[in-house]
């Protein structure tokens, strides 16, 4: 999703005239947004966006208003995520990748992962989630499985998974097992395709 996009599937929320208002306030005060991303749930509601699926209001209002400062983007994201609750703090999450900080976010990635709130460990495996190295990628990939978040949330899965992902999985998998479980299916399922894509032993 893009600004303009949240933008326009914001059109019908309860208070549109106090989210046009806040969004023009922190482009002059930037300091604003501190008192107005607490005030956004209440203000915009925290229903579903049918034009923006996987998106609520709250949501997309505070990424909005983060992709509205003029500057100081990452300092920002990181003071509303260390003082905010879950709600802002997965909406700071999801705003990453439209900010211009380059990997200077991912130290709110790994506080993200290492979480037993589900919804924040899917915001953090988002698009951003590109900056995580090789490594950090993976372990959060299990966590994902781990925690049960759906393997749908990870952005660029098909393409950053690998044959050492199928050796975590595969591992997993066979710990599961002993233990009379199975992996979700969707991860018995990735594990399949990558078992299927590695090169066969002569």
């Amino acid at each position: 999703m893009t600004p303009d996009s949240l933008r326009a599937a914001l059109g019908g929320v309860p208070d549109p005239d106090w989210l046009d208002t806040a969004l023009r306030r922190v482009t002059t005060e930037p300091t604003a947004i501190t008192r107005l991303f607490p005030a956004v749930g209440r203000r915009c509601g925290r229903a579903a966006l049918p034009d923006a699926p996987g998106w609520t209001a709250d949501d997309a209002a505070r990424v909005l208003l983060l992709t509205s400062l003029p500057g100081e983007h990452a300092e920002y994201a990181e003071r509303l995520y260390q003082h905010g609750d879950a709600a802002e703090r997965r909406a700071v999450l999801r705003a990453l990748s439209l900010l211009p900080i380059g990997a200077a976010g991912v130290p709110l990635l790994h506080d993200a992962i290492r979480t037993n709130d589900t919804r924040l460990v899917a915001a953090a495996l988002g698009p951003y989630a590109r900056h995580l190295d090789p490594a950090a990628w993976r372990q959060a990939v299990l966590k994902c499985v781990f925690s049960g978040v759906p393997l749908a949330a990870v952005a660029d899965l098909d393409t950053r998974a690998d044959g050492e992902l199928a050796a975590m999985l595969a591992a997993l998998a066979a710990e599961r097992h002993a233990a009379g479980r199975d992996l979700p299916a969707d991860a018995t399922d990735l594990l399949h395709r990558l078992t299927a894509a590695l090169p066969r032993e002569a």
